[in-house]
C-alpha cells in the first residue's frame, strides 16, 4: 500500500482536489488486481480506518460490492447493496454522514473510491468532479506493462541478494548510476522501496 505522501508526484494535483471535494475524506483504491490495489489512498478518520480494517469490512462493505458490479458513480443513499454489519451506519459515527461512490475501468484492473462529507449530500456537480478526477487518476497510475532492460537486470539483481556496489560492478556501471535504474524502475511501479518495486514487478510478471 502507498498512502497519500508517496503516490507517484503526477497524481498529486487529482488527489488535492478531491481533499477539497470531500472534506470527510476518502478511500481510493486504483487498479485493484487480485483483491490487492496498485495504489491505496485512505483519507478518512484513522479511528474508522482502524474499525474498517480490524474488523475486516472490505469484505462485506456495499460500497466495494457495488463498486464491483457497476460502473460509473452514485451518492451513498442510493446504494441499495445488502449491509449487515451497518458499515455506512457506523462511518456516520465517524463524521462520514453523506457519501460519493465511483467506479471506473475493467473488473479485472478496477478503480473504486468513497468520498465523504459530514455537513450534506454531494451535489451534481460536486460528484461530476469527483468522478472526472477519478478516471483522470485511473489513467494516470495504470500499471506498466514492461519495464526497460536495465530497470529488469537492476531489479533482478538485487532481488539475488546484490548489494548496490557489487550490482553496480557486474553491469560495469558506477553505483549512482545503478540506483538511478533502481530509482527510475520505483517511480515506473508507483513503488515507495526498491523491496516494493521487486514484489510489484513480480506481481505483474515483468521480471
Amino acid at each position: 500500500m502507498i498512502d497519500s505522501t508517496t503516490v507517484h508526484q503526477g497524481l498529486d494535483q487529482g488527489l488535492s482536489r478531491l481533499a477539497e471535494l470531500a472534506p470527510k475524506g476518502y478511500a481510493l483504491g486504483l487498479h485493484i488486481r487480485f483483491a490487492s490495489a496498485h495504489i491505496m489512498i485512505q483519507t478518512y478518520d484513522p479511528r474508522w480506518i482502524e474499525v474498517y480494517t480490524e474488523k475486516g469490512y472490505m469484505l462485506c462493505d456495499p460500497l466495494v460490492s457495488w463498486g464491483f458490479g457497476n460502473e460509473g458513480a452514485v451518492r451513498w443513499s442510493g446504494i441499495n447493496h445488502p449491509d449487515p454489519h451497518d458499515v455506512f451506519g457506523q462511518a456516520a459515527a465517524f463524521g462520514l454522514t453523506y457519501g460519493v461512490a465511483v467506479s471506473h475501468g475493467p473488473v479485472s484492473s478496477r478503480t473504486i473510491g468513497g468520498f465523504a462529507r459530514g455537513d450534506r449530500e454531494f451535489t451534481d456537480a460536486e460528484l461530476a468532479a469527483i468522478q472526472t478526477i477519478v478516471r483522470q487518476l485511473h489513467d494516470d497510475s495504470t500499471p506498466p506493462e514492461s519495464l526497460t532492460a536495465a530497470q529488469r537486470m537492476a531489479l533482478r539483481l538485487i532481488a539475488k541478494g546484490s548489494r548496490h556496489a557489487e550490482a553496480a560492478a557486474m553491469l560495469g556501471i558506477s553505483e549512482s548510476a545503478f540506483k538511478a535504474r533502481l530509482r527510475s524502475a520505483r517511480d515506473r511501479l508507483f513503488a515507495r522501496t526498491t523491496a516494493e518495486a521487486i514484489q510489484r514487478a513480480q506481481e505483474y510478471k515483468l521480471l
